[in-house]
């Protein structure tokens, strides 16, 4: 009887103690995204990525372009936009790009406007007094009603898939999706409803509202790069240059606007010079040019688009 306890007592003690140092011991870190995608620790991946494809003829022309040639990696639609039948068309010719859903409640310009393609009568909070999305992200945070913004966004995902394009990943248009807590909510739960990776960074433009943070898990970006106006013509490559020269080893996406400096688009922003045709001209320039593809190479950067980078969250997308 007395071995019997003294043994029990020694079992007992031993377990305490093989817990205590299995909680003391040092934990091992998580594995970066750069290393759950196989690539060293101190690697750079980037994103180069165009937004507003199918806004109209010269986005597509030039958007379409800088992917055919590889001068991006990434570009995402803008699907209620008059020009989505021609990426549609062309995504069916040209498969294996990254193509994303740039889901839009917005519609900046003056004269070339868009509205829900669900329709005016199904989502009315959605509009403005011309039965268009409103110029900027303010009143879409202060009128629009959630159920009615979850119909017109899975409605802009399904057309897209309904027009056989595979989609990569969801971002958002003007960063719309995260201006107020609810359609920050409305993101997320596309993001879960879809299986789908979701641009989204820790802190800035493109990270979640103020008040709330997120599990660096959450978030596949480190930091999003994108020009803002005050930046010369004769500057512009040396902006890109200086954003990017000091960033440590991560995850980066560089967001540029592209299209030619034609009638078409001149027509389009003739009142909005700051992301209008000469800015778009000035990033399609540089994105095509050698100097600013010899610089990355020199810097090591990997390109990687998000069709790779999903593979870190998941290992297939499925559509509801």
């Amino acid at each position: 009887m007395r071995n019997s306890i003294h043994w029990s007592l020694l079992a007992a003690g031993l377990s305490v103690c093989t817990l205590l140092a299995a909680q003391n011991a040092p934990q091992t870190p998580p594995k970066s995204i750069q290393e759950r995608l196989g690539y060293p620790p101190t690697a750079r991946l980037l994103i180069i990525h165009a937004d507003d494809l199918g806004m109209n003829h010269s986005v597509n022309r030039a958007t379409l372009e800088a992917l055919e040639k590889g001068w991006i990696t990434s570009a995402s639609i803008l699907v209620p936009c008059p020009w989505f039948p021609e990426v549609a068309r062309w995504a069916k010719q040209n498969p294996g790009h990254d193509l994303g859903i740039h889901l839009a409640l917005t519609s900046e310009w003056t004269d070339l406007r868009w509205g829900p393609v669900s329709g005016a009568g199904r989502v009315p909070s959605l509009l403005d007094e011309h039965g268009y999305f409103p110029l900027d992200t303010g009143p879409v945070a202060k009128n629009a009603k959630m159920d009615e913004a979850e119909y017109e966004l899975r409605a802009q995902i399904e057309k897209a898939r309904a027009s056989g394009i595979d989609i990569t990943h969801f971002d958002m248009h003007m960063a719309g999706m995260v201006v107020s807590q609810e359609l920050y909510g409305l993101y997320r739960k596309l993001q879960k409803a879809y299986t789908m990776p979701i641009l989204l960074e820790r802190n800035g433009t493109h990270g979640p509202p103020p008040g709330l943070s997120i599990d660096a898990s959450d978030a596949l970006v480190d930091r999003v790069l994108s020009i803002e106006p005050g930046v010369a013509a004769k500057d512009w490559q040396d902006w890109y240059r200086a954003q990017l020269t000091p960033l440590p080893p991560g995850v980066y996406q560089m967001i540029v606007h592209l299209a030619y400096d034609d009638e078409e688009m001149r027509g389009a922003t003739w009142d909005h010079p700051d992301w209008g045709a000469a800015w778009r001209q000035h990033d399609f320039d540089m994105v095509g040019s050698a100097e600013f593809r010899q610089f990355l190479k020199e810097q090591r950067f990997v390109l990687v688009d998000w069709r790779e980078l999903r593979k870190a969250t998941v290992t297939s997308v499925t559509m509801p």
